[in-house]
């Protein structure tokens, strides 16, 4: 989804320095980049979007740097494409790799690309202080996905994404339908029925906010009868992590 954010967003701003161009032409040239490592996710986001998707190598700890970063971009500029979008992995399903963030940041925000973090797999051990230096460089980030059904003690499936600007999204994605309009012959926006309790994605926010406040706060407080002893989730989470990420 923020992939079509990105690119509906690197659509209007190319418009606007080439009027002449159409939507067509500009997807075309449009280039997004992710580690070698990433998720095969990636490559099938790139296909849905119909954009190029361009894998990119690691250093010796599987690490997507910035140096490779902007060799790419340089390379592709020249050859007249429009790079608009990064996903950088922390968390490689091979490895349990975490690309650089502050280094791609940096080139993001210089380059005025989207940055993405996948944070599906390792997102959650996040909670714990000791793990939270590899999310260096995450001020810079765009969006932010990770699922919290992997060690957040949250049943299958559930999936928190984090926007620095929403608009974008719904922009890309916005339909009025006139049937649903509260006056079809006025130019008023449909209702977003997307906040609806009823019609949210499984409610996963009632799913999270459960299991928080049953782990986070003293078991009487969800239920009178459980005894008073709660393990913080920090505790459970960073027995998950035990071995699985080297310090």
């Amino acid at each position: 989804m923020t992939i079509l954010g990105a690119k509906a967003k690197a659509i209007r701003e190319t418009k606007a320095k080439h009027p002449d161009w159409t939507d067509g032409q500009i997807t075309d040239k449009l280039i997004a980049y992710y580690s070698e490592q990433a998720h095969s996710s990636a490559q099938r986001a790139t296909t849905l979007a119909h954009v190029t998707g361009r894998g990119l190598p690691t250093d010796e700890e599987q690490s997507l740097r910035g140096s490779s970063l902007a060799q790419a971009i340089e390379e592709d500029r020249a050859a007249g494409l429009i790079p608009f979008y990064v996903l950088a992995t922390s968390g490689t399903t091979p490895h349990c790799a975490f690309d650089n963030l502050t280094e791609l940041g940096a080139i993001c925000q210089a380059e005025e690309l989207w940055l993405h973090v996948d944070a599906a797999y390792a997102g959650s051990a996040f909670i714990c202080p000791e793990f939270r230096h590899w999310m260096a460089g995450v001020e810079c980030v765009d969006s932010f996905n990770f699922n919290p059904h992997k060690w957040l003690l949250v049943n299958f499936d559930c999936s928190a994404l984090w926007l620095k600007d929403m608009s974008l999204i719904s922009q890309a994605l916005d339909y009025n339908c006139p049937i649903i309009r509260p006056n079809p012959d006025s130019g008023e926006a449909m209702p977003d029925f997307r906040v609806h309790f009823r019609l949210s994605h499984l409610f996963d926010f009632a799913v999270v906010s459960f299991v928080l406040l049953t782990v986070l706060f003293p078991l009487p407080f969800i239920c009178p009868f459980l005894p008073a002893s709660a393990c913080p989730v920090d505790s459970i989470t960073r027995s998950h992590w035990a071995g699985a990420v080297a310090p």
